[in-house]
């Protein structure tokens, strides 16, 4: 099985791919917005970034498994689960989920969300 790099159109901070795809299983980087306003439209912009990389893996929301969302203050949850629970609305099983505070995120970040997708799913 070949491991194959999920390429982004806005830049990308450090040594490391926005995806990779082996297998038929998609992983994607932590995907962060933090110009992008509050967390409610950190949480949107991140999860606007994942849709394209989903897009560019050749799946959707509909194939992801697992997503791990990490916020710099846990009291931020509510508002996030509410763009996140809108993003997902129209998926019948949700993914699997972890949610936790971090001391820091990258950039200065609210909310940083990883995406794991699997093909057959």
């Amino acid at each position: 099985m070949a491991k194959e790099g999920i390429g982004a159109d806005w830049p990308v901070f450090g040594p490391y791919s926005p995806g990779v795809k082996v297998g038929g299983v998609i992983w994607l980087a932590g995907q962060i917005a933090p110009d992008a306003g509050g967390i409610v439209e950190q949480t949107r912009a991140s999860l606007d970034k994942i849709d394209v990389l989903l897009a560019a893996a050749g799946v959707s929301k509909h194939q992801v498994t697992f997503v791990q969302v990490l916020l710099d203050d846990i009291n931020n949850f509510t508002a996030m689960n509410e763009v996140y629970g809108a993003w997902l609305s129209d998926v019948e099983i949700p993914p699997a989920r972890a949610a936790f505070e971090a001391a820091a995120l990258p950039r200065g970040a609210a909310v940083e969300i990883v995406v794991q997708a699997h093909e057959d799913a």
